[in-house]
């Protein structure tokens, strides 16, 4: 030992001597041929196969990359990081189990630490931990594909962006907005515009002229070069922010139409874009003071973003290894030839349940067998009934009636949604079959209201001709009564509000308390901290977004303050019988929901929707007034949604290393010019469509939405909640969700604590449980149940045993399975429904006979012609 060697430590000369013998024993090991290869072989078979053998949820491309750093992480050093990730991630159903128990386990020995050489592979495979945490991302989906590195070079703002960007806003909005009343209606997708960006950016590359100007120091040119992924991605965050209909639609028809409200002032240009402005730019001011907590920490992943940016990756990858597979082959087909092949596949596929032969996407092939039994079909019926059947579809289209494709959200979030459902249809059987609330005479599993009569609840019959409630006419008519389905999701509703609140405080009450000293002193400095590179706080794609300047706090709090400004102005400036203040309530629910909310959708990929609580909220403040509830509820809810919708559209960018500045402005331009251009079209809907929004419109422009949310307004704002859930309301009941949902995260909690090391106990999700038993009315377990066995399948049985191939084709297959069922949707609205060409034959009918055709219900309506309350003695 050298004289400095004695000197030093126990702990640091144990550590020295140590990293000597793992240096001699990697040079002994080290093979080159030209390059230099790992220790584990010179093939990436070998690599992967020693990478599965540590069961550290790495790929051999992991491990190549970041084994040759091994000698610059030290034991201390690691024991820094180790620690932090213990503390971020053990809550993280998304992070592996076996890795913190590892961790936990390297941590918990002191002899690790002065005993270094005796604990060889425990140590070697925290460094590589370590390593990959500080050099790539923890999870295996993120690098499957997001690239840790960034050209800062290439661009990103450029002419075609904006041409292209622009273009297509103005399409998809007009074509959004022009279908979204019409039934069926169609919609364009942001999948849609992603696909046919490339072409036309690679149009653009081939056509326009080289010319340019210099700007600030830097040179703009008309064509820049190769059409790159920055240009792709943004044109694709540009059309998905601006193929969102506004929520305006809804409530300006609602209010002018002389079949709803009745308002005529609702005409009025000023008004519209006052509305639709407040209303469409509030999400970017909470999204962006969200960041610190929603887009910047490596577990927020974003699942959903994942599908986006592995399409993107497919046409600008430059290299596509083979990787080892099933069958012990090795798959050489690049991404973006797999793609073609499965979009293909599914475009021509798609065709036959959603034309040809529609019973194979419902197939309820159970109730075939007796159509008119109502026992049978009120539990596995598909359209009517709770739809408990074992192969319920062989449409993949139904699989993503959630909102979610079960290949790109965790296994997890699939299963904890699933259980829940199940609880929920044992509630739903013991609700119908023991006529509680009178559900006996009612459909199983219907999301509309009905009346003592068993029909639709008819709302003009309760209101004047103003639009406000009318008591004697109320008392004439009936209670609003609601199907057993119904019913249970409300009661998992708020169950699912209490829970997403007592679930963010136990489990990332850390988090957030990170996020709020980040916050509050980006307020108060004008740049942002030296990047610390052990931190974990951030990601590694945060530190490579360092290279561009940030988007300021106060930017966003202006946006935010603008849109508040705009609704103020618009509600308070025409005789909308509300309180501007209604702005500031909704905005307020949105800032207390949408980190609890954002977390929870970054980590599952599965949204919490506010729209139950702000009803419920803003009924209940201004009774008796639909129309100030409607404002209340875009500023709650819809605010909450966008945000959400925006986050998710942040983080593409941020894992594109596209400069935060260029998002802001694309997204800013795009939401403007779309909100424009749908007000233009929905005004030229209301004043220039005859007999718009009734039976008698052409071009079925008879707005089902419309209906529904007027429904919804005169239901909740009008009656308001407390004739449901007041003290006389009856079902107020249904509020004991509240106590509940709160009550969940903490038995959860508690029961990790006391069985540590149980791993389905750790798989437990509280809100997804809540969230499972919202599945239902107007959908059913046909809808759910197919996404657990292909999610399981992908997630437990692909990604564990060929993590490589996994990576490399999951998120594409996904990609390629939604474009081709949009694609092929369009073609079929246009070629073959619009003009109304049929294919009759059994398999379009089998699927609505009997019970299914119109629902069964298991009592007759009593002989006096009506069940509950007489009219006249109404609560």
């Amino acid at each position: 030992m050298l004289e400095e060697e004695k000197n030093l430590p126990g702990g640091q000369a144990a550590e020295l001597s140590y990293g000597k013998q793992e240096k001699n024993s990697i040079e002994g090991e080290v093979t080159v041929m030209g390059t230099e290869k790992d220790i584990y072989g010179e093939t990436v078979t070998d690599a992967e196969d020693a990478a599965a053998q540590a069961d550290l949820g790495m790929t051999g491309e992991d491990l190549l990359e970041i084994e040759t750093k091994l000698g610059s992480m030290s034991v201390e050093r690691t024991a820094v990081i180790m620690k932090q990730v213990q503390e971020m991630h053990q809550h993280d159903q998304n992070f592996p189990m076996l890795v913190l128990q590892r961790i936990e386990e390297f941590l918990g020995n002191p002899d690790v630490m002065t005993n270094p050489s005796a604990h060889h592979e425990l140590i070697r495979e925290m460094k590589l931990e370590a390593l990959l945490v500080t050099e790539n991302s923890p999870y295996a989906e993120v690098r499957a594909v997001v690239e840790n590195t960034n050209d800062v070079d290439m661009p990103s703002f450029t002419f075609r962006t904006w041409f292209i960007g622009i273009i297509y806003v103005v399409i998809g909005a007009f074509i959004n907005q022009l279908f979204v009343i019409r039934q069926p209606n169609i919609t364009v997708s942001s999948e849609v515009a992603q696909l046919l960006a490339y072409p036309a950016g690679k149009l653009c590359e081939k056509v326009l002229p080289d010319w340019s100007f210099t700007l600030f120091g830097r040179r703009h040119s008309l064509n820049p070069g190769r059409f790159n992924k920055k240009e792709h991605m943004l044109i694709t965050i540009m059309a998905t922010v601006g193929y969102n209909t506004p929520y305006t639609t809804d409530i300006i028809l609602s209010q002018y139409l002389p079949q709803y409200f009745n308002q005529q002032y609702a005409a009025e240009f000023s008004y519209q874009i006052l509305i639709g402005l407040g209303t469409n730019f509030c999400g970017y001011g909470l999204a962006g003071l969200a960041r610190r907590f929603l887009i910047y920490p490596s577990y927020c992943v974003w699942p959903g973003s994942l599908v986006t940016i592995a399409l993107n990756r497919a046409f600008h990858s430059e290299s596509d290894p083979a990787v080892p597979g099933p069958l012990k082959r090795m798959y050489s087909w690049t991404r973006i030839k797999f793609f073609a092949v499965a979009f293909a596949a599914m475009f021509v596929w798609f065709w036959f349940p959603g034309f040809l032969f529609t019973a194979l996407s419902t197939f309820n092939w159970i109730s075939w067998i007796s159509p008119n039994n109502m026992t049978l079909n009120n539990i596995v019926g598909s359209v009517n009934g709770l739809g408990l059947n074992p192969w319920p579809t062989f449409d993949f289209n139904v699989l993503n009636a959630y909102g979610w494709n079960p290949l790109v959200v965790p296994a997890f979030g699939t299963i904890n949604q699933f259980a829940g459902a199940m609880v929920a249809f044992f509630m739903i059987v013991g609700f119908y079959w023991s006529n509680i609330w009178n559900t006996a005479y009612l459909p199983i599993n219907s999301n509309h209201v009905f009346d003592n009569t068993g029909s639709a609840f008819d709302v003009q019959k309760v209101i004047d001709d103003r639009g406000i409630f009318d008591a004697a006419k109320y008392q004439t008519y009936s209670q609003p009564w609601m199907a057993a389905g119904n019913l249970v999701i409300y009661f998992w509703f708020f169950a699912q509000y209490a829970c997403t609140i007592s679930y963010a405080f136990l489990f990332h009450r850390r988090e957030i308390a990170h996020g709020f000293k980040g916050l509050v002193k980006s307020f108060r400095r004008g740049k942002r901290d030296d990047p610390d590179d052990d931190d974990l706080s951030e990601d590694i794609h945060c530190r490579l977004m360092r290279a561009y300047p940030e988007v300021p706090e106060w930017w966003y709090l202006i946006v935010l303050l603008f849109a508040m400004a705009c609704g103020m102005a618009g509600i308070g400036a025409w005789e909308t019988y509300t309180n501007p203040a209604v702005v500031l309530f909704g905005i307020a629910l949105g800032l207390v929901f949408i980190i609890p909310v954002g977390l929870i959708t970054a980590i599952t990929g599965i949204q919490v929707t506010m729209n139950v609580l702000a009803e419920l909220i803003g009924g209940a403040w201004t009774p008796g007034n639909a129309l100030a509830m409607n404002y209340f509820k875009a500023f709650g809810y819809i605010t909450t949604a966008q945000a959400i919708y925006f986050s998710n559209d942040l983080k593409v960018a941020h894992y594109l290393k596209i400069p935060p500045r260029h998002t802001f402005t694309a997204q800013l331009v795009a939401t403007l010019v779309s909100t424009l251009v749908c007000t233009g079209v929905f005004n030229f809907q209301m004043n220039k469509v005859p007999n718009v929004c009734t039976a008698d419109a052409p071009f079925g422009f008879s707005c089902p939405g419309i209906n529904t949310f007027f429904t919804a307004a005169v239901f909740w704002g009008t009656l308001g909640p407390n004739k449901l859930f007041g003290s006389a309301g009856q079902y107020k009941a249904l509020l004991a969700g509240f106590p509940v949902g709160f009550a969940l995260p903490f038995i959860v909690y508690f029961l990790r604590k006391r069985f540590p090391t149980t791993k389905w106990l750790r798989q437990i999700h509280p809100v997804m449980l809540c969230y499972g038993g919202i599945s239902w009315a107007p959908y059913n377990m046909s809808y759910l149940w197919p996404s657990v066995p292909l999610a399981s399948f992908s997630w437990f049985y692909i990604k564990k045993r060929y993590l490589a191939f996994w990576s490399k084709y999951n998120f594409v297959l996904a990609a390629a399975w939604q474009c081709g069922i949009a694609i092929a949707a369009i073609i079929i609205f246009f070629a073959v429904q619009l003009p109304a060409v049929e294919v009759t034959w059994w398999g379009n009918t089998v699927s609505s006979q009997g019970c299914e055709g119109t629902a069964c219900r298991r009592l007759p309506i009593p002989d006096n012609g009506y069940f509950g309350p007489a009219p006249g003695n109404l609560p």
